[in-house]
Parts: structure tokens; sequence; C-alpha cells
């Protein structure tokens, strides 16, 4: 692409702080229709080139940011989002917090990076509404399992006829909660099914043994129906899971090991995946059990597992079919 000009936007709830990288020229303006029009109409006119040599760039704020996806996506405008935590590491030292001079630091970082940054792809309805949906039901289940922590403590300490009120409400607030948690799998379903593609890339994945539900939606969610990572050594990079040396001189020779930039709840998924494997797959029990014998650490043995299942999920979806058991078939 070629783009000569880039305008960095710090978004925010209400407003959002845009600046132009080459004039250095700031405007405010709302975050909504209204203020989106206003912004682009004082962009072409502030600016000398064509639209399709402009790259907006802003950090990913959840919410905040999406109306303004949907609103470049609908224009025809090039942009990109960027992880908060790659633009914090970009910056060095920063001290204190301005929204002009945020927008100023993300415009100069994509500026300097526009030959090497991708355009940002907004994701069809309903891996939006599906991810929506899973993080509503992850914060559910967490809220669920603090009552039902609390009601274990009382069931230990009092007595139910003298604290009759505080167990009623924990057990009526924990059948509640599992109530909607279980609507929102209803729905989930009713997603999946609804759409052929999500439905085949689901039953592939879930056809690998250890692998549920729950890291399947995930999986389909986080690579953008398997569209955002070239293979599953990248993604295992993203999730956190993939090994990098710990060397240098002569004097650090470390074990490998992962790093700690990581997609957390793809990793713990994962990680579930594979603890479920060596307890249920006799080859995965089996591999665990052989490594673990030769002196290989079991924290390591279970990454090496968590990587095989990963490839594994790539190759189903790849390849078109669901998971053949070879074990099975061994004599």
């Amino acid at each position: 692409m070629d783009i000569k000009e880039v305008i960095g936007i710090d978004v925010s709830k209400n407003f959002n702080e845009a600046r132009i990288h080459t004039n250095q020229k700031l405007i405010e303006f709302e975050n909504n229709i209204k203020g989106f029009r206003a912004f682009e109409k004082w962009v072409l006119s502030n600016i000398k080139c064509h639209k399709s040599q402009i790259m907006f760039a802003f950090e990913h704020t959840g919410l905040y940011s999406y109306p303004l996806s949907v609103y470049f996506t609908e224009k025809g405008y090039s942009y990109i989002i960027i992880p908060g935590l790659e633009l914090k590491r970009s910056m060095g030292i920063a001290r204190g917090k301005d929204d002009k001079i945020d927008a100023q630091r993300i415009a100069t970082y994509a500026y300097e990076k526009r030959s090497k940054l991708k355009p940002y792809e907004l994701p069809q309805d309903e891996i939006i509404q599906i991810k929506r949906l899973l993080t509503l039901r992850e914060k559910l289940v967490k809220q669920r399992a603090g009552y039902k922590g609390t009601l274990g403590e009382f069931k230990k300490f009092l007595t139910r006829n003298d604290n009759r009120m505080l167990f009623d409400v924990h057990e009526k607030m924990i059948k509640e909660f599992s109530k909607q948690v279980e609507k929102l799998e209803d729905k989930l379903d009713e997603l999946i099914k609804n759409d052929k593609q999500l439905k085949q890339m689901y039953k592939l994945i879930t056809s690998i043994k250890g692998v549920g539900p729950q890291t399947a939606l995930f999986l389909i969610v986080y690579t953008d129906k398997f569209t955002k990572f070239d293979n599953w050594r990248k993604f295992a990079s993203y999730c956190g899971i993939a090994p990098f040396p710990n060397r240098s001189g002569i004097s650090i020779r470390g074990r490998t090991k992962v790093s700690n930039l990581a997609n957390k709840k793809i990793k713990s998924l994962l990680d579930q995946c594979a603890k479920t494997s060596i307890q249920h797959n006799p080859e995965m029990k089996l591999y665990y059990e052989k490594r673990v014998k030769t002196g290989k650490p079991k924290m390591s043995t279970i990454n090496v597992i968590r990587n095989k299942i990963l490839s594994r999920i790539f190759a189903v979806i790849i390849r078109g079919t669901p998971y053949v058991n070879t074990l099975g078939y061994m004599s």
C-alpha cells in the first residue's frame, strides 16, 4: 500500500483526539456518528493526498473503538488497531497521561511502521457476537464461582437454621447465574448451527480428544476463523506456548522457555486441554509418561502436548477432515 499520511487517534468513551502526522494538526471529535462525519470532513480538508493513501491508527479499546471501526470499514478507509501493550512498549519511558500527546505517539508509531502494517479487517458480525457472548459467559461463571466459594465457607462454619437468609440468597444467586449461563450457551449453539462454515470448524476442532466446546469457540474467535495466522506456530507464539531459547554469550545457558507476553485465556484453555488429554487420551498419556520417565520436566512436557494439540487443530481445519486417532488402529 502507498500510504502517504497517517492519522493517530486516541479513543475514549465520549470524545476522541486525533492528530495528522505530517502537519501535526489536532482535532477533538465526539465518539459517535455525528462526530465521525465532522472528523472525516476535517481530515479531507487538511491533507493533500487521496483518501486511499490515508491510514488511520488507534488503540484497541473494546466497545469504545468499535463504532469507529465500523465507520471506517463502511467508508472504505484503511485503518489499523494497535494492541495496547505493543504501543506502550514502543513509547519507552512515558510519564503522565495526555490524550493529545497519546494521539501524536500513535501517529508517529504508525507512520514509522506504515510499510509493514496490514490494514485491519473487521470480523463478521457472527464472530463479534460470539466473542461478546463468550466474554459475558466468562464473567458470569467467575461471579458464580465467587458465590459458590462463599456458600462453601458458610456450610463449613455456620448453621443453616441461624443463617437461613445468607444460605438462601447465595443459593438463589448461584441458581440464577447457572440459568443465565445456560441461556448464553444455547445462544452460542444457535449461532454455530446457523452458520455452515462455523459449524464445520466447530465439528473439526472438537473431533480432537481433549478439546472441548469453549476452546473451539475461543479459537474460532481469536483466529477470526483461522484467517489471522499463517500457521499454528505463529498462533502458539501469540498465546504464549511457543518455546524460545534462553542463551546469551557464554555465561547464560538456560532452558528454553515460553514468553510471558501471551493471550492468557487461550493459554489457559490449551493447558486444560493438555491435562484432559493426558488423563483420557491413551496416546497423550503414553507420551507424557514416557517423556517424564526420561527426566524431562513435567511442565515442559505439558507444554509440548499443548503445542501438539494446537498443531492438530490447525491441521484438521486446513485438511477439512476430522482428526483420526491412529493409535486406536494399532494392534
